[in-house]
């Protein structure tokens, strides 16, 4: 079963070693990263390829729309890891261009325990419905995705995890981005949160 992707795995590994003899070894040793990426589930989303980062170097969490819901255990298990274990010093919560779990969210179609899922992203079009029905479906689909990373990203900076850290004097940043399949490049949102008093004042603003 499968014997085309464990030849692949042997390919890969083989390859590896071939440039860099030491490489597992290292891994094994420990992790290390820097980095938390929050990310969409999507297949054609590879998050340490898009920035060229090395296993290891990035800890990884995805799921259907790039979500960071106060009430999912994975997720919280993940950051609270990162953050607190890892020390992490960059969050990156990282959308898409084309995300169908977005698209999902707001097209009135039916399609079971996913749509609980999404609800958030329903709410964030509610927030916003004059700026995005002045827009065409294409935009419009466009901005959710970029609006939909924004409230992730204060999602994230307001729990309490993160908070506690800031409250430590730990150096910890989140990042907002979004991911173009069309040409492979990020965009960032320019909603970096890096402290309490940033959180308080784009609260405020909105």
């Amino acid at each position: 079963m499968l014997e085309d992707l464990k030849e692949n795995n042997r390919i890969w590994a083989a390859g590896k070693l071939s440039v860099d003899p030491g490489f597992f070894k290292r891994l094994v040793a420990q992790q290390s990263p820097e980095y938390l990426w929050i990310g969409c589930s999507d297949s054609r989303v590879p998050a340490n390829e898009i920035v060229n980062l090395d296993p290891g170097e990035l800890f990884v969490h995805r799921n259907v729309a790039n979500l960071a819901p106060p009430q999912d255990a994975n997720y919280l298990s993940v950051l609270q890891f990162a953050v607190d274990v890892l020390k992490v010093k960059h969050i990156m919560v990282v959308g898409h261009y084309g995300c169908g779990g977005v698209a999902a969210a707001v097209d009135g179609k039916r399609r079971g325990l996913v749509d609980h899922w999404l609800h958030p992203i329903r709410e964030v079009y509610a927030e916003n419905r004059v700026e995005l029905e002045s827009l065409h479906d294409h935009e419009r689909l466009d901005r959710l995705i970029e609006l939909n990373v924004i409230r992730q990203v204060r999602n994230v900076a307001s729990d309490v995890f993160v908070q506690d850290a800031w409250a430590r004097g730990q150096d910890l940043c989140v990042h907002g981005w979004v991911y173009s399949i069309a040409n492979g490049l990020v965009t960032d949102m320019n909603c970096a949160i890096s402290g309490p008093k940033a959180l308080e004042k784009i609260i405020d603003e909105s």
